[in-house]
């Protein structure tokens, strides 16, 4: 008897070492290319320079992630796919909304300058759901032995940019507009200490990398009111005279002709005013390369005739997907060595405040990834998911466990707000996210066989 419960628990052990060992080996990949990054661009060694560090976030940006996005989405997608697997979009919306309670708890607690408020909620609720899952699949299926079963690689990838249409619209419009610099402080930046708060991003040299990271050629993306706190100028300029806001000009605001008398007749000031907000909404900004190659994906593998043509084995097509799956190759070590490379300029100044800072870490890397285990847990139990899918259960958590987007960076250069602020919390999440996903991975590879 003894010796019949010695081996249950030496086939115990061994099972939860197999399973440890499972969790550990892809993340000590993905620290090994991050480290290589990092030694690379330290400012020490200067073995590569910051230039072609830019250079290869844009290749990620505009060849390898839209190359990796059409070659396993389309190939993995099909009309009852999208019916199956509905609820990964709506799971961004959910971790979005209880990043944000959670943000504004942090507010309570925390206390942040007045000022950062809205950043504080911003970078707790917006999650990195693309580039950095997608490195995180790609590690954990590189191996013999993986967890999730045959064509894991294919199926994780397309999960995560099943994903990121909704994580882009949000960032373009809902985050675009959160991050307009407060009206008060916009004042008093205009009185003087304006040119010393744009200069960083708008001086290519000290624009950090973390900035272009997601979105090369930001500074190309600037419009007239892209610095300006629009949304309060707009919603107050009935509280302010016409030579406060000399640049804005609302149709129907002011004037005396009897066509604008009954242009504001028909259309009611609060329309009137959000159609103004909605026409300086950065909406076609959405339509990047990964975006577009998500569209072409969902096209091309919902249609059987284009696919039959584009993807498979005999498919007159199938040397130019054989062409766009070696250039999606590189995506993975590219996206590290970027992290490597982010994580070798440290840490900006920031007027945020260390309680804040330690805040927002812990809000989002410690407790948003234990209600995301609820959430999951309690969506698969209401039979919500698709059944005996571990690698759809884990995308879904890891939704829920990445570090703040760095997409958010580049909004704040855009807008010129918080721009130091988003570079040092950006370099500190992604630093103690190194920990906190090893933890979290971990206890999910043991939680998934019982989800």
């Amino acid at each position: 008897m003894i010796r019949y419960l010695a081996e249950i628990y030496k086939n115990d052990m061994k099972s939860s070492g197999e399973d440890l060992l499972s969790a550990i080996v892809p993340l000590l990949k993905l620290l090994s290319l991050t480290a290589i990054g990092l030694v690379l661009a330290h400012p020490r060694t200067q073995i590569i320079p910051r230039a072609t560090f830019k250079l290869l976030s844009k290749l990620v940006f505009v060849l390898f992630l839209p190359c990796l996005i059409f070659t396993e989405l389309g190939e993995s997608i099909t009309f009852d796919s999208i019916a199956r697997w509905w609820f990964i979009p709506v799971n961004v919306l959910i971790s979005t909304f209880v990043g944000c309670l959670l943000g504004f708890l942090v507010v309570l607690i925390c206390r942040p300058p007045p000022e950062y408020k809205r950043f504080t909620i911003i970078m707790t609720a917006f999650g990195n759901t693309g580039n950095l899952c997608i490195a995180i699949v790609g590690s954990v299926c590189h191996t013999s032995n993986s967890p999730f079963g045959p064509h894991c690689h294919s199926r994780g990838v397309a999960y995560v940019s099943f994903a990121q249409w909704v994580a882009v619209i949000l960032v373009y419009t809902l985050v675009y507009h959160m991050m307009e610099p407060p009206l008060e402080f916009y004042d008093v930046v205009e009185e003087g200490t304006e040119i010393e708060e744009q200069s960083p991003a708008n001086n290519d040299i000290s624009r950090p990398l973390l900035i272009e990271a997601e979105w090369p050629g930001i500074e190309e993306k600037e419009t007239e009111h892209s610095k300006t706190p629009f949304i309060a100028r707009v919603f107050n300029s009935s509280n302010h005279s016409a030579t406060t806001f000399p640049d804005l000009d609302i149709i129907g605001e002011t004037g005396g002709s009897n066509h604008m008398s009954i242009r504001c007749l028909a259309e009611p000031r609060v329309v009137r005013r959000i159609r103004t907000v909605a026409e300086q909404t950065p909406i076609q900004h959405i339509l990047q390369p990964p975006t577009i190659a998500s569209l072409l994906a969902i096209i091309v593998g919902t249609v059987p005739h284009l696919k039959s043509v584009v993807f498979g084995y005999d498919a007159p097509l199938s040397f130019i997907t054989d062409s766009l799956e070696i250039l999606a190759g590189a995506m993975v070590p590219s996206v590290m060595l970027i992290l490597g490379g982010m994580l070798a300029e440290g840490p900006n100044e920031s007027k945020l405040g260390l309680r804040t800072t330690i805040g927002i870490i812990v809000a989002r890397l410690l407790v948003l990834p234990l209600l995301g285990i609820g959430i999951v847990t309690l969506a698969s139990k209401m039979n919500l998911l698709v059944a005996g899918d571990a690698m759809y259960r884990f995308v879904l958590l890891l939704q829920y466990t990445t570090p703040s987007a760095i997409l958010l960076g580049a909004i704040a250069s855009l807008r010129s707000y918080a721009v130091s602020e988003a570079s040092a919390l950006l370099f500190w999440q992604h630093l103690f996210a190194l920990f906190s996903l090893s933890l979290y991975i971990v206890v999910y590879f043991r939680l998934l066989p019982t989800m």
